[in-house]
């Protein structure tokens, strides 16, 4: 009897898991809600961006413009662009795609994943300066952002440039979430080396790998995301950009009245300790020297070859606050140089936006963009949509 108990449990769960991997993908998009793509564009849930499937019925809409960004995108107010063009019944919709700890690395994998579909696709990316530290970056970052199905379809990619494609696969060997991949690693090191029976052995159990990853998308998918308490606001509709710059001062005045460095009230109450305790302690740093910007020029390479229509948004730091703690001028100046030409000679536009290191209000904190920066960046995106 106790036998029976036991095995009854572990049979179910193998039914169970034999239903999740043969039941066919064709079936499980049938089952995708209609308002789901539409629900996901400010949804900023990891399966989206871990995933394939969202991103690529996004992409096959023209009303859709993704704005690739990170921790940014979900500092939300009523001049946030996603509320704006809503508000004001936009023909276009924002596509939010970016989290903390999503760089250039992350939304390089992403690119390539989808570069036989961004061909004369309108795209917004925003670029921070944060991103530029040293060493690039960091495991911390990566593990929890980067997506294993997107990794393992890299080496079956043939519409990515090669030579991009292995800088990019090198880049990527020197995480441990990609290291302590067996199969992964191994798989990386078999293409890369050109190990031909070991790649077409390796690729079996990988492909069936991919296989289910692309099943367990279409199931989070077929999931409600979270409450996203971003609530539309009518307070930016049939405003002159005028008007809403007057207005996100007004508003984002209001929201620092008890803190120093123009930051939002909450933000400094909760980081108050920690901002004390900054002053000087940045002496000597700078964004002028990072392995970011090897990085970034993978994207800038993935994107120039998908003949993709990228607007970049160059984010200022809070110069009040980096003043406070000894941030050099140089490494903040030497950085907007940089990375300016750099897009400059890859062939795409830029809103540079690095004058407003002291304008009040159009950075929300010590590091995001937020009321006033919102209005800019709104603008210029309505302008370069108009343009393409």
């Amino acid at each position: 009897m106790k036998k029976k108990y036991l095995f009854g449990p572990i049979i179910l769960a193998l039914v169970l898991f034999a239903g999740v991997v043969f039941v066919p993908s064709s079936w499980l998009a049938k089952l995708v809600p209609a308002d789901r793509l539409e629900e996901s564009a400010i949804s900023l849930e990891s399966n989206m961006f871990q995933g394939t499937y969202l991103q690529n019925e996004m992409l096959k809409h023209s009303k859709y413009i993704p704005i690739y960004g990170s921790s940014e995108l979900s500092r939300w107010d009523p001049f946030h662009p996603s509320n704006y063009f809503e508000t004001n019944a936009a023909a276009y919709t924002p596509y939010l795609i970016g989290k903390g700890g999503m760089t250039s690395i992350i939304h390089d994998l992403n690119f390539a994943t989808h570069v036989d579909q961004l061909k004369n696709k309108q795209m917004v990316i925003i670029v921070s300066p944060q991103w530029f530290v040293k060493n690039g970056t960091d495991e911390q970052h990566f593990a929890p952002n980067y997506s294993s199905l997107q990794a393992y379809q890299l080496p079956f990619n043939k519409e990515v440039d090669e030579q991009v494609k292995r800088k990019l696969m090198q880049r990527l060997m020197t995480y441990d979430a990609v290291k302590n991949d067996t199969i992964l690693y191994r798989l990386y090191d078999a293409y890369l080396n050109d190990k031909k029976v070991m790649f077409n052995n390796l690729s079996v159990p990988a492909k069936a790998y991919i296989s289910i990853l692309k099943k367990k998308d279409l199931y989070f998918t077929l999931l409600k995301d979270n409450s996203t308490n971003r609530h539309q606001s009518d307070a930016v509709k049939d405003k002159t950009w005028k008007e809403l710059r007057a207005q996100a001062n007004t508003y984002g005045e209001k929201r620092t009245q008890h803190s120093k460095f123009y930051i939002d009230d909450k933000v400094y109450k909760h980081k108050k300790d920690y901002i004390k305790g900054m002053e000087g302690k940045n002496k000597g740093h700078s964004y002028a020297e990072s392995l970011e910007y090897d990085d970034f020029q993978l994207m800038l390479d993935i994107l120039k070859q998908a003949d993709a229509e990228a607007l970049f948004v160059i984010i200022p730091v809070n110069g009040a606050y980096y003043d406070y703690t000894g941030f050099p001028k140089k490494g903040r100046q030497d950085y907007y140089t940089r990375i300016k030409k750099q897009i400059h000679d890859s062939g795409f536009t830029y809103a540079d936006y690095s004058e407003h290191e002291h304008d009040p209000y159009f950075m929300r904190d010590t590091i995001h963009i937020g009321w006033k920066g919102w209005v800019y960046l709104s603008e210029d995106m309505q302008k370069f949509l108009e343009l393409h």
